[in-house]
């Protein structure tokens, strides 16, 4: 780790995670839910006597090393990704729930800025499968250093401990979001968007009758959940808000793939699909592309061409500038007036 300032907040967390973990006999994101708030109220948090004396000096110990106030939002939430890490390895989370690589985050976040070179007021930002909060407050940082006005995020989910980290981890880096304990698709909770962005899990949805009001429902039994999740986002923008998914590459080959073309070609702007390095995933399997839709309205035109490619080696600094270098080229022949 190049930067020692953010290596001195990571072994902080990292280590009063641990301690927590131990003493207090939980899960570590438990703990580490526990570490944040005692960083938040400025003193260590007792209940039924734990943690003990020792931890609670070892602890204290800890925190008085570092002085959050030293720290930019984007410096709290890096530290925290790298604390998660090893917590999604210690807890066995499953590969749905499991962080978003700060990359992916940073190929939206230049999207955005893509689509939205200028943005004179605010932005606001969702997320329905939002987790700890990684991907959502990844993009609300890096667009409000690039674009340089007030971004509010509005999260969703139904995994209450992974929503408990994203409170504490917003709070710790002042960012203003709201978060919701609900099934994404469920009755929403926010509209209005300007942005959607979401690493969508993948899997059957198993509630039917609330899936059959959707127009990318399965004909005959369980629907696709990261399908609904696409569409319910879709709704929650703004004319000519902007959609970013993170999804399987092989989206539109499934067996349910008819609906989901079906209705985004008919409602939405497809507007690119583009492939993620092999590089980036353990097997061809697992491979994600980045899906991008926009709701029609405002200043929003279908694009000439749909964007399609697939992004170089992240390593490759080259080759990835020059694939840059065309998304905006694209952009110019395609979107821009």
């Amino acid at each position: 780790m190049a930067n020692t300032h953010l290596e001195s907040l990571y072994t902080v967390l990292d280590q009063s995670t641990t301690l927590l973990r131990r003493n207090l006999n939980v899960s570590a994101l438990e703990a580490a839910i526990e570490t944040g708030d005692n960083l938040l109220s400025g003193e260590v948090t007792h209940a039924d006597g734990l943690p003990d004396a020792s931890t609670t000096q070892a602890l204290e110990k800890l925190y008085a090393q570092i002085t959050l106030d030293t720290f930019s939002a984007e410096e709290i939430r890096q530290a925290w990704q790298l604390v998660l890490v090893k917590i999604i390895a210690q807890d066995q989370i499953e590969p749905n729930k499991q962080v978003t690589p700060d990359a992916l985050a940073s190929l939206a976040s230049y999207l955005v800025t893509v689509f939205y070179p200028a943005i004179k007021t605010s932005l606001s930002v969702g997320d329905l499968a939002v987790g700890t909060g990684n991907l959502l407050y990844a993009v609300m940082n890096q667009l409000h250093s690039a674009l340089d006005v007030p971004v509010k995020g509005f999260g969703v989910d139904n995994d209450e401990t992974l929503l408990a980290f994203a409170g504490m981890s917003s709070a710790l880096q002042h960012l203003d979001v709201q978060l919701f304990h609900q099934d994404g698709i469920d009755t929403p909770v926010f509209n209005g968007m300007d942005i959607m962005v979401s690493d969508l899990p993948v899997g059957y949805y198993p509630l039917d009758d609330r899936a059959k009001t959707f127009a990318t429902a399965a004909k005959e039994g369980h629907s696709y959940a990261h399908h609904l999740l696409i569409e319910q986002s879709m709704q929650l923008l703004k004319p000519g808000g902007l959609g970013l998914f993170f999804v399987p590459s092989n989206v539109f080959q499934s067996e349910e793939a008819n609906g989901l073309t079906s209705w985004l070609t008919q409602a939405m702007h497809f507007q690119g699909l583009l492939t993620l390095p092999t590089t980036m995933f353990a097997s061809a399997n697992a491979q994600k592309s980045l899906l991008v839709l926009q709701r029609p309205g405002g200043a929003a035109v279908q694009a000439k061409q749909v964007l399609l490619g697939e992004f170089p080696d992240l390593n490759d600094k080259d080759a990835f500038s020059k694939f840059l270098s065309e998304i905006n080229h694209w952009a110019d022949q395609n979107i821009r007036g």
